[in-house]
């Protein structure tokens, strides 16, 4: 079904969201803690940034500037115990700074204090909060005063421009349920023409608990499953998801509280500013929104993957280790943990994470495929293998949304070199999802490599181009695909377009210049080839081959293969 996603809102967003000053910003005087502050503040190290600026600060306590770079750092390492009072003097001294209106308006929701709150976001907007924010905010403000028609009111304002209007429904629809009205929020949650008001994952989440609450089951499992159908697992819908599916009480808890919607409305800002140019600003909502509701470990998992982008890692696990092992969260928060493990080096730490993980809740079929994609990534295929078989035969009957874990162990198989039982696995997960491009592509391709099939081959990878035509290697496959029929004018464009789709890619370039000495472009070729030697060694390049053809040609290099095979 259609839904109206947050691709509805973002170029929206975007005007909405008020310039944030929150890079480094330049202090009077560049002693040795300063200058250490700010290398540390460059590096995205807050930790040690937070320590440096304390310093600089005791020696210039009124310097707004330091003020600023102090308060990122402390709120970016959750440190709000520092954060409150600095964002104080800072509100002071700088009654516009964004930042410290952000903190201030957190903490006095955090407390409990809703009266601050209204003051502090009528004293300082619209010069410091943008709209979004600053309506969402209040029309919770409203709520945690128990004043319902004056939250309704605050939501419904919200019609300048279409994001806002999404955006307050939704929070109005989550009020609603709050207060028990569930049958309102459904209403609002449905949508209209275009779809389910689908805002964020967020939003999903809230439409079926609110679905389960009015005997509506069903459409329940059905949002769900289309939610689940086209990519990876995902533990906690998954959860929520079989709880449904089982008949298990779901009680309505994306919002319980006045407090939480606010960290909802920081959640919801967190997400649409998760930009390479805005992602400091993304870490800071985040980590407000979690210092709101605690709970709330969507936004630790953004914190999480915003620190790994900048290669935090300890910053990163150390967001991810406080999820008691009670909460639905803890499996999707270790899955993550051990992800960002591996992205530090520690692959080893990473699969022992996912093997302590698997020792304890090895009911879950997601910790056992994260188990398995481990193994898989540190080419322990046999291994992996042995971790897939195991999530598989956790699910039984299969639905749609299996066909990746056919898929990954099929991927496994090939690698460990059993072929046969591969082919069984992708075929099993096209029966699953009979249009998965990435299944498509790896089956067809094999087979082209094989010599066997061709026309099925090209038939499969002419769906997977048409499912996905901007993927590089899925052209390739195409362009690959004509080239092994002795189709080379046909090969000719898709080769072009997967190097232009993928221009760094070794065994492309050198696809596409196997091409083109076939249709007689030896120039480009020599280029191409030239190209590929530039970007190996791949473990799927064969650099001596290509040397080989820069060497003699094509045409005798295939002669040479020919004649050593015959004999």
């Amino acid at each position: 079904m259609p839904t109206i996603t947050a691709k509805l809102a973002a170029g929206i967003l975007t005007g909405l969201l008020v310039a944030s000053p929150l890079t480094p910003a330049a202090a009077a005087s560049l002693s040795g803690a300063y200058l250490a502050a700010m290398q540390a503040d460059f590096r995205d190290d807050y930790r040690v940034a937070a320590e440096y600026y304390d310093r600089t600060l005791e020696a210039d306590p009124e310097n707004f500037a330091l003020m600023q770079n102090a308060l990122v750092a402390r709120v970016a390492i959750g440190d709000m115990d520092v954060a409150g009072p600095l964002a104080e003097r800072l509100a002071a001294i700088q009654p516009d700074n964004q930042l410290a209106g952000l903190v201030r308006l957190a903490t006095a929701v955090h407390d409990g204090d809703f009266g601050k709150a209204d003051q502090i976001l009528a004293s300082a907007a619209p010069r410091v909060f943008n709209p979004l924010l600053a309506g969402l905010v209040g029309g919770w403000i409203e709520v945690g005063r128990e004043d319902f028609p004056a939250a309704r009111a605050r939501f419904d304002a919200m019609r300048a421009n279409e994001a806002l209007l999404a955006y307050g429904q939704y929070h109005k629809a989550l009020a609603l349920a709050m207060a028990g009205d569930f049958v309102s929020a459904e209403t609002i949650l449905a949508g209209d023409e275009r779809g389910p008001l689908h805002l964020t994952r967020s939003a999903l989440i809230a439409h079926a608990e609110v679905l389960a609450q009015i005997g509506e089951e069903p459409e329940a499992l059905a949002i769900l499953d289309e939610a689940l159908a086209g990519g990876l697992p995902d533990a906690t819908l998954i959860g929520l998801r079989d709880r449904i599916a089982a008949g298990d009480e779901v009680p309505f808890e994306r919002v319980t509280e006045a407090r939480d919607g606010v960290a909802e409305a920081y959640l919801t800002l967190a997400e649409a500013l998760n930009t390479d140019e805005t992602e400091r600003v993304s870490l800071l909502h985040a980590r407000l929104a979690a210092y709101i509701r605690p709970a709330l470990i969507e936004a630790d998992l953004l914190a999480a993957e915003l620190f790994e982008n900048d290669e935090r890692y300890a910053l990163a696990t150390e967001v991810l280790s406080d999820v008691p092992e009670e909460s639905p969260w803890y499996v999707t928060t270790e899955i993550r943990r051990a992800s960002t493990q591996r992205d530090s080096g520690d692959v080893e730490g990473g699969i022992a994470t996912l093997s302590a993980l698997t020792s304890t809740h090895g009911d879950q079929v997601e910790a056992q495929s994260a188990l398995g994609d481990a193994y898989r990534s540190n080419e322990q295929f046999v291994e992996a293998v042995e971790a897939y078989t195991r999530a598989i035969d956790l699910v039984g009957d299969p639905q749609a949304i299996h066909w990746v874990l056919h898929y990954t162990r099929g991927v496994a198989n090939e690698r460990a070199g059993r072929w046969a039982d591969a082919e069984t696995d992708f075929r099993e997960a096209l029966r699953l999802s009979p249009d998965q491009p990435l299944v498509l592509n790896y089956l067809g391709y094999s087979l082209l490599e094989q010599g066997r099939g061709y026309d099925e081959a090209l038939g499969m990878i002419e769906r997977a181009v048409k499912g996905q035509p901007d993927d590089g290697y899925i052209t390739d496959s195409l362009g690959w695909a004509f080239y092994r029929l002795g189709r080379y004018q046909e090969a000719v464009a898709p080769m072009l377009r997967a190097v232009e789709l993928t221009p760094d890619d070794p065994v492309i370039n050198d696809h596409l210049g196997d091409v083109l000495w076939m249709v007689g472009r030896k120039r480009e070729a020599d280029f191409q080839w030239h190209r590929a030697l530039s970007f190996g060694p791949a473990d799927d390049l064969d650099m001596d081959r290509v040397r080989r053809k820069l060497d003699i040609g094509l045409d005798r290099v295939l002669t040479e293969e020919k004649t050593a095979s015959d004999g």
